[in-house]
């Protein structure tokens, strides 16, 4: 599984974005399921704006299969808030919280992103380790 960030998900649905083209040359690599939770989602159609073209798209994209989106339970919810504190010097918002807690709960570490120094600070917790995120070009 691949999680994906806001950034591309508003890359791929809005042509105009300056990472349109290479988000839709990373998709179209990508093997495996792709995911992310409902704040990014959220974050996504709040910068697409509701009624445009590339929001309906990401609709389309998420009912038909594209993009699985995961719900946060009030444990995930917890550990995101202890997160967003743990890195306030960043500060990480809850859609980045939202996606290191489902690397940890989900035992992946790849993530579609264009804010790779974000994602390049954020450690996913197993055990007593922490994993870097492997960031999907």
């Amino acid at each position: 599984m691949i999680l994906a960030d806001t950034g591309p998900l508003v890359a791929l649905f809005d042509p105009k974005d300056p990472d349109h083209a290479s988000c839709v040359a990373t998709l179209k690599r990508i093997q495996e399921p792709l995911a992310t939770t409902v704040p990014v989602m959220t974050e996504a159609f709040h910068l697409l704006t509701p009624d445009s073209l590339g929001s309906q798209r990401l609709m389309d994209f998420t009912v038909s299969g594209g993009l699985l989106v995961l719900w946060m339970d009030e444990q995930k919810l917890t550990r995101a808030f202890e997160l967003m504190l743990q890195y306030a010097d960043q500060p990480m918002d809850l859609a980045d919280a939202s996606l290191v807690v489902t690397a940890e709960s989900e035992a992946t570490n790849k993530i579609f992103t264009i804010d790779r120094d974000e994602f390049a600070t954020y450690r996913i917790r197993r055990g007593h380790r922490h994993h870097a995120f492997i960031q999907i070009d």
